[in-house]
């Protein structure tokens, strides 16, 4: 006996599990694609913009002649204004150096087990971040009025050793007390915060280990907190150097004091401004670069492989300009025809 079966639906398998699923597509060739650029219009009308408001811009500094060029040239480079730079470097970093030693004294005394030593902390950084700097120039410059003599001796009793508070500070003395005294209470938090960012757990092994306690804030935490140090610090350092223009209320010979004087005399005001302009942006520009190469040194022991300085990336350019032309340069020569047959 034979069996019949009954002829199977339309889409359906002869096995009767379900219907055939579609083919898959075909996958164009990606060579045989167009790749169509994404069109930034908002973006370009913008660059657009800013380049028109820059050529503008340089276009009247080239041709305003309330700018005054010639005065900037007769001025930039001369005797009075290179001395007052002198200046301003020396207040700089006299006030640098030593704010931030007084100010890392501060910030361990802030982080010290002591109430006495947090209390004296705290309270010289509240005070002296509570007055504006020109007034604690202004004070200190005046500073034989409250003490005409100034001593060493035993304290509440005889004193062995004493000097007139003039001679002992003068100008320049009174202006480097203020701008430090100043820059301390700043400096003391800018310590304070990079060494609260390293680990608490490091400073518990290393007392485990037995290492001394200077030798762990000399060896452990100070190079590391350096990386969070740094950056700000080196914005505090840059803010002083142009800070150091509000001693021109002590008559002190610096850059902005020195324009003031000259342009008081000849009259020419803008161009002794941008003469004042220029070297702020030079001096501010090469401490910028400083806090570059700084920063990069004490970053090794985070980033093992720190991206290229502009210099290496300088090289690199020329490097491959070169390598270039060369390739120019060379010769074509034109490639035999494979024989018959030879599938290479």
């Amino acid at each position: 006996m034979t069996s019949t079966t009954d002829a199977a639906p339309p889409g359906a398998t002869s096995s009767g599990t379900g219907p055939e699923p579609p083919p898959a597509p075909h996958d164009p060739d990606p060579a045989s694609l167009r790749v169509v650029p994404a069109r930034h219009y908002a973006r370009w009308a913008a660059a657009v913009a800013v380049v028109v408001l820059v050529a503008q811009f340089a276009h009247g500094l080239a041709t305003n002649p309330v700018w005054e060029w010639g005065v900037f040239r007769d001025y930039v480079l001369s005797e009075t204004i290179v001395e007052a730079v002198w200046v301003t470097l020396q207040l700089t970093a006299y006030a640098t150096v030593l704010g931030f030693l007084l100010g890392t004294v501060l910030a361990f005394m802030r982080l010290s087990r002591s109430p006495v030593l947090q209390t004296v902390a705290w309270t010289y950084i509240w005070i002296f971040r509570s007055i504006p700097m020109i007034v604690q120039l202004v004070f200190w410059f005046n500073l034989s009025a409250l003490y005409e003599e100034l001593g060493v001796g035993i304290p509440f009793g005889p004193v062995f050793w004493s000097v007139d508070s003039n001679s002992l500070l003068g100008t320049i003395g009174a202006a480097v007390i203020g701008l430090t005294l100043h820059q301390a209470a700043y400096a003391a938090e800018i310590v304070r915060g990079g060494v609260v960012s390293v680990d608490h757990g490091q400073l518990e092994a290393a007392a485990a280990l037995g290492i001394p306690r200077l030798r762990q804030i000399r060896r452990i935490v100070l190079p590391q907190a350096m990386r969070a140090i740094l950056p700000t610090a080196g914005n505090e350092i840059i803010g002083l150097l142009k800070g150091t223009s509000v001693v021109y209320v002590m008559a002190i010979g610096e850059l902005f004091y020195q324009v003031q004087v000259i342009y008081g005399r000849n009259g020419r005001v803008i161009p002794l401004l941008l003469v004042a302009t220029a070297w702020y942006v030079v001096l501010t520009s090469l401490l910028s670069a400083a806090q570059y190469y700084v920063e990069r040194r004490y970053a090794r022991g985070a980033n093992r492989t720190p991206p290229p300085t502009p210099f290496q990336r300088a090289r690199r350019f020329l490097r491959d300009l070169r390598a270039a032309a060369a390739r120019r340069t060379e010769p074509v020569v034109p490639r035999k025809p494979l024989p018959l047959g030879d599938s290479r």
